[in-house]
This record gives C-alpha cells, sequence and structure tokens, in this order.
C-alpha cells in the first residue's frame, strides 16, 4: 500500500500562504542542502497528487522548465483532484472526480514505486488532513515570520517527529508520522 506524504512550507510562525497568497518568503533560508532535499522528495514519489488550483500553475510552468525539479516533475504521474476540471495536458496527468477520501483511499491501494505526495494550496492540504488519510508529513520551516495568512491545520493532529533536518540557510525540514 502506497502512503500519503504531504509537503508543505511553512512561515516559522505557522503559515502556508500570506493574506495576499505571493510565494516570493519560500525563499528565505533557501540553500543548496535544502534544494537536494526538496529535489529527493518530490523525484522519489510514485505519484503528484494535487488540487486544480496547483495543477494550473504547475502545469503552466513544469513543461517549459530545465531546472532540477523540472524532470520529476515532468515524468512522474500527477493525479489532480477537481470535479470541475474537463481536461489535463500535462503529461501522465489524470484526473480524479468526486469524494476526495475514497479517491485517496484507492490511490493508497495502487501499486506505485514510491509514495504518493500531494502539494498543497492550502484548500487541498486542509481537505486532505480532514481525511485523516496523511500517512506522513513534511514540512519545510523558512526563517520568515509572515504575521498573518492560511494555515493547514485548523484542529489538533496527533503527529510522532521521525525526523528534522537543519539547512545551512536556516531552513528546518521536520518529518512527522501521524499518529494512529
Amino acid at each position: 500500500m502506497a502512503s500519503l506524504v504531504l509537503k508543505m512550507s511553512v512561515s516559522l510562525d505557522g503559515y502556508v500562504a500570506p493574506p495576499d497568497g505571493s510565494g516570493d518568503w519560500i525563499a528565505a533560508g533557501g540553500s543548496e542542502d535544502a534544494l537536494s532535499w526538496n529535489v529527493e522528495t518530490v523525484g522519489n514519489a510514485g505519484a503528484h497528487l494535487m488540487g486544480a488550483a496547483t495543477y494550473a500553475a504547475m502545469a503552466a510552468h513544469w513543461p517549459g522548465d530545465s531546472g532540477p525539479f523540472a524532470k520529476p516533475m515532468n515524468e512522474i504521474p500527477k493525479v489532480v483532484f477537481s470535479d470541475s476540471l474537463t481536461s489535463a495536458d500535462w503529461g501522465e496527468t489524470t484526473i480524479a472526480v468526486g469524494d476526495l477520501t475514497k479517491n485517496i483511499t484507492r490511490l493508497k491501494e495502487e501499486r506505485f514505486d514510491g509514495y504518493l505526495l500531494a502539494h498543497g494550496g492550502v484548500r487541498f492540504a486542509r481537505s486532505l488532513v480532514a481525511t485523516g488519510l496523511i500517512d506522513e508529513y513534511r514540512l519545510l520551516v523558512h526563517p520568515v515570520v509572515l504575521g498573518a495568512g492560511e494555515r493547514i491545520f485548523r484542529a489538533p493532529l496527533a503527529i510522532e517527529p521521525v525526523s528534522t533536518t537543519v539547512f545551512s540557510g536556516g531552513a528546518v525540514a521536520h518529518v512527522f508520522a501521524s499518529h494512529p
């Protein structure tokens, strides 16, 4: 059975997006070792899972990119969760329609050569958290304080620390397993 991993960038004060939705804060704490961790996380996925808004942004960007994320983002199968999207032109993309919990459960039972890696958008990430089906959280904490914005956790959640990696630029990766 495939495990479901949610990878998110988080500010020091716990936000995953500022009020204006900009993403420039994610560069804070960037370093080669943090980049390597991110590329490894993305590259070891058996499938990339995302909501429609994240899919639209990634599909517009990755096919024309040649950076270190381009190969795994373009070559690994993608599943976009949307009840309104009718077509997906980015290579190896499947559209999952309907109940999120049923779709995630079905995907976890399929055979993949790696974990299912969920990329947030905050709404998609919150929906995944609410299903209780996330096996692992990979939170990259950036050394920046946003002061306000969107959070993915809205209720208590039992998790267990698995590992912590401090990167040379100041970002810190925390990996947590869901507590059954």
